[in-house]
Formats: C-alpha cells, structure tokens, sequence
C-alpha cells in the first residue's frame, strides 16, 4: 500500500473574548463515539481519548463553529474518518500514538477550557452546535477499499480543489480534484498578497537552493511558470531552476499554491488566491454548498468521490 506524509488544512477561530471554564458537566455521549478510544500527542504526552472527547475539540478547532450545520457535520465525518485512518496507520513523526495536535501534522485540538477561553460569552452556543454535529454523525465515516480515508481538508480554494498526488505524490484515488463553489464573497481575505525586496527574496530562495544562479538582474530571476489542472502552480522557474508551486508556498509561506509572481520594478508581489493545501474538502465550500441545500452526506460524496459512508 502506498503511504504518504498526510498535513491537513486548518482554520483557527479567534475571539477577543475570554471566559473561565464553563460550570456545567461536559455532556455524557453513547454509541460508538463513545466507545471508540484513540491515542493523541498533547504536550509532549500522550492521552487516551474516547472519540467523543476528541471530535468536538477537532471540529472546533478546525471549523468556525458560525458555519452552516451540515457543513460542520461534513467536517465532523471527515475528522473522524481521518482519525480512524491515522489510528489504523501512525505517521512517522510519532508511532507511538495515532494523533497530535499539531496542524502542521495531524488535527487541531482545542479542550473545552480552551474552547471556552476563545468563545467567552458564547460558549454554550458555539459548544451545542458543535456536539450537535458529533452526535448527529455519530460513528459515521468514510471508506475506500474497505479501509477508512485519511480524509484531508483545507480552509478554501479557488475554483477546485488540487489532487493529493499534486500535493504530496502518489496516487489517492479519492483525493482528485474536483469543483469546489466559494467565491472572494464568501471567504474572508480570499486573496492575498505577499511582497519581497530582491535582498529578502534571494535570501529565502537560496537558503532553500543554494546551488540556484541568481547572476542576473531581479527582473530576470522568474521565468515561466506552469500551472495544473486546479489552477495552481505546478512550477515555476526562479534562476536557473524549475520549482514545485507547493515548494515555493513553502519558501515564502505563502496561504496556497494558487499564486502569480510579478517584478514590480522594486520588489517581488505573490498575488494568492485561496488558503491551504487544497487536496480533500474545502471547508468554505463544504459551507457554501451547505447554504444552497447539499446535505452533509452529499457534501463528502462531493469532495471524496469513490468513498462510501459506514457507520
């Protein structure tokens, strides 16, 4: 089987507002959330959850909790599924336990201590429409060949969605890319830019290769570029080399590989479109679709084709 380093998107929910742990006993789940355990890297220490302990704090974590309920629902199956998936198969980065918490790596994880800090006064509401969507889902997650997907999301995309071969290589025949709705309209900061004197942008470009030629005056540094199928960069000449779109998103930490490269006559502009890997679901898009009527269900099967629902 082939295996891949997996590094899922992420959407952190910040607020002004803080508050002390709420008073009220966390809520007591059944069914298979309940009784299904996973193993998580917190700290520097690993913890044994229930999966009910740990998919609010994901969805949370992951999701802004003001999203349509079928669109936290989706996100609610994918976490679960990608849980289950890292359970079956660790990442290298720490055999000894299924998950961490860090976005880079695995989920977001957020304690309800911390899920109160964030939402303050409305905690209580932001927390019941969270456990609504666990619930509501419970032990439900998605299947490819029998096993289940390490189901990857990213906050939004620009047209479609990118492959998980484009991303990370190999072949994952359900991430594909596919039409994904959201728009500059619905996505806050949908684009972006990002700027660097000739100075900066040698100094990151060489640290990374070093073995570049950039001889030539600034405007002769960028060259051609190609892009995929989804709109992204596929690469892009800088100097005398070709380089990945997701290597230079990289380099210069850039939100998403849906980016154009431009000399200004004294700096370097990205203009980028979109936020996140772009392989699975598109978390603003999982919400638009929400908004126009899809049901969660249609939602996965949109974004992770092949996959079936179990529960």
């Amino acid at each position: 089987m082939f295996c891949f380093q997996i590094v899922c998107g992420t959407f952190s929910i910040k607020s002004a507002a803080s508050a002390a742990p709420p008073e009220t006993p966390a809520p007591v789940f059944s069914g298979f959330d309940a009784l299904t355990g996973i193993t998580l890297l917190r700290g520097g220490a690993v913890e044994t959850l229930s999966m009910a302990e740990y998919l609010p704090g994901v969805v949370a974590g992951e999701m802004p909790a003001s999203f349509e309920p079928d669109a936290l629902r989706a996100q609610a199956v994918a976490a679960r599924s990608y849980a289950l998936a890292r359970r079956n198969a660790p990442p290298a980065a720490h055999p000894q336990c299924a998950l961490c918490d860090d976005p880079g790596c695995c989920e977001v994880y957020l304690t309800a201590d911390e899920r109160a800090g964030r939402w303050g006064e409305q905690y209580n509401l932001w927390e019941s429409r969270i456990e609504e969507a666990v619930r509501d889902t419970d032990g439900v997650y998605l299947v490819y060949d029998g096993e289940p997907i390490a189901a990857c999301f990213h906050a939004s995309s620009a047209g479609y969605t990118e492959s998980g071969a484009a991303v990370w290589g190999g072949d994952v025949p359900y991430l594909v890319s596919v039409s994904s709705p959201e728009t500059a309209s619905d996505v806050p900061n949908f684009v972006t830019t990002a700027e660097f004197s000739p100075e900066s942008f040698r100094e990151k470009f060489l640290a990374a290769y070093p073995e570049a030629d950039l001889s030539a005056q600034p405007p002769d540094w960028v060259g051609e570029r190609t892009v995929d199928p989804s709109g992204r960069v596929s690469s892009v000449r800088i100097g005398n080399i070709f380089v990945p779109g997701t290597k230079m998103r990289s380099i210069f930490s850039l939100r998403s590989a849906n980016f154009t490269l431009a000399w200004t006559g004294r700096s370097f502009l990205f203009t980028v479109s979109g936020s996140g890997h772009g392989a699975g679901m598109s978390q603003y898009g999982a919400n638009v679709m929400a908004k126009n009527g899809s049901v969660w269900q249609e939602i996965l099967a949109h974004y992770y084709p092949g996959t079936t629902l179990i529960r």
